[in-house]
Formats: C-alpha cells, structure tokens, sequence
C-alpha cells in the first residue's frame, strides 16, 4: 500500500521531485498544466492524424488520383493562428512564473553567497561572518562519501538569498528538490530566493559542464531547526572560519591535482551588498 501511495504521489507530480520549498506547488502546477495541454493538442493531432487516414485511404474502387486542393485559406489561418497563440499564453505564463519565483525584492532573512570552484563549493554566511570550504567529492563506490561533501545549512521557514558566484568557468547551482536551479557565472553576479518548508537532508550538485570531474562537484543541504543552525554557526566561528572566503582565484597557486583553495578571509563587501540589494 506505502509502495502504490508513492506512486500515485509520483504522478500527481508529474514524476518531478518532491519539492520542499514554498515556491514548489507553483512549479508543479505550472509542470502539470502544462504537460496536460500538450498531451490534449497531441491527443487531438493524432485523432485528426488517424480520422484522415481511415476517411480518405484508397479503396478498391478508386481510380487515379484523388482530387487535388490547392488552397484552404480558413484551415491555413487556423493552423496559424491558433499554434501562435498556444506559444503567447505559454511564454506570458512562463514570464509570469518566472517574476514571482526569481523576485529577490523582500528582504532575505539569511543570506549565503554560493562560491562555485572547479569541482566544490565554498559557503560565505553573510549576516554570521562566518564560511565553510568544500574539496572535490571522490566516488569510490565505499561507504561514508556523503559525509566527506560540502554541507550547506539553512534554516528551515527562513527566507534564505543565495548569492551565485564563480571562481574560474561557468557553474549551475542545483538543488533537485527545490525544483529550480541557476547559473553561476565569472565576473556576474546572480541570486534568487528559497524559503525551505521541511527539514532534511537534500542533495546538490552541478548542472553545468564545468570540467573534467564535473560529475563530482557534490554537495549536501541540511535544512534544519533554527538552534541547530546557531550552533552549526557557532562551530564554523570556534574552527576560527570566520570572514570570508575570496571569490577571486589565481590558478598559478594551485598545484597539480589540488582541488582546495583556501585564500585568507577577505572582505568580501561587494559581495554583502550585492545581496542585501
């Protein structure tokens, strides 16, 4: 019964993952609909597909050719006009969706400015003063590699601002359950805003080609109570990770095969107040 419930939760989704976030009834619903409508222009296609196939399909009786139509000037303009309006209502939908998951107007509760690096992630809390490195995952196949992984938290019913930055080539910041992803890219800065509704452990990763061990650039989200976030906090201050990390990166430091670049913690203010804007 557990297994047949599942499924049918699956498909009421339409096969997406289950989203953890406020915003994700907007983008299930938005899916849903509009594979919905395409299924019904399909069924209806294929239906006038086979109709004409049955009705006008060469009998015995037949001689020649069938009679030549040259034009049909009201059928033309349907086929037109109708395709073209199909395409208006999904795009203004689109923008319309797009406007109200991407609008960084209120003011966040928690900022994160999200370092991408070939292949990890860097973590600068903003308002904590506080950062935490990641090294590239190794997928051994053994037991325990999620534990190895760069660990972001965020606290759960917070409106968190991640504030996307690259350190080298294009990155995509993606966390399946959260149902939308962004692009990180050099010298630009891009941002966008989640407001997790349940706590759990989630997994993130790369949605960009960014290299050779691109399938490894791993990463975790733990969303938890607002104590356990003070005290992750904390723990990052009592390591003595406090400031943050710089988003800049000079590739002739790196020796061959290191994966890590831990500069000095740096005052990163263009990079506070692009998020707080």
């Amino acid at each position: 019964m557990t297994s047949l419930t599942g499924c049918s939760d699956l498909v009421e989704r339409g096969f997406l993952p289950k989203g953890v976030t406020s915003t994700s009834e907007e983008f299930t619903t938005f899916w849903n609909t509009t594979w919905l409508w395409a299924l019904g222009v399909g069924v209806l296609v294929w239906g006038l597909t086979l109709w004409c196939v049955v009705r006008y399909r060469r009998r015995k009786t037949d001689t020649g050719l069938p009679a030549q139509m040259q034009y049909n000037v009201p059928i033309e303009i349907l086929y037109t006009v109708v395709p073209v309006l199909m395409v208006a209502v999904l795009f203004g939908k689109t923008v319309e969706l797009d406007n109200t998951v991407l609008d960084t107007s209120k003011k966040p509760d928690v900022t994160i400015n999200v370092v991408g690096k070939q292949w990890s992630w860097d973590f600068n809390y903003v308002e904590a003063g506080v950062y935490d490195s990641g090294v590239q995952a190794h997928l051994n196949g053994k037991k325990g590699v999620p534990a190895t992984l760069p660990t972001l938290y965020l606290p759960v019913d917070k409106r968190t601002e991640f504030v996307l930055t690259a350190r080298d080539v294009i990155h995509s910041f993606w966390v399946p359950q959260f149902l939308q992803k962004m692009d990180m890219m050099p010298g630009r800065v891009n941002k966008f805003q989640v407001t997790p509704t349940e706590t759990g452990t989630f997994t993130g990763k790369c949605a960009e080609l960014c290299g050779a061990y691109h399938s490894e650039m791993l990463f975790q989200v733990k969303v938890v109570p607002q104590a356990e976030y003070d005290q992750h906090v904390a723990a990052l201050k009592a390591r003595g990770q406090s400031g943050f990390l710089s988003n800049s990166l000079n590739r002739s430091e790196l020796v061959p095969g290191e994966q890590q670049f831990l500069p000095p913690a740096l005052d990163q203010s263009s990079i506070v107040e692009e998020g707080k804007k």
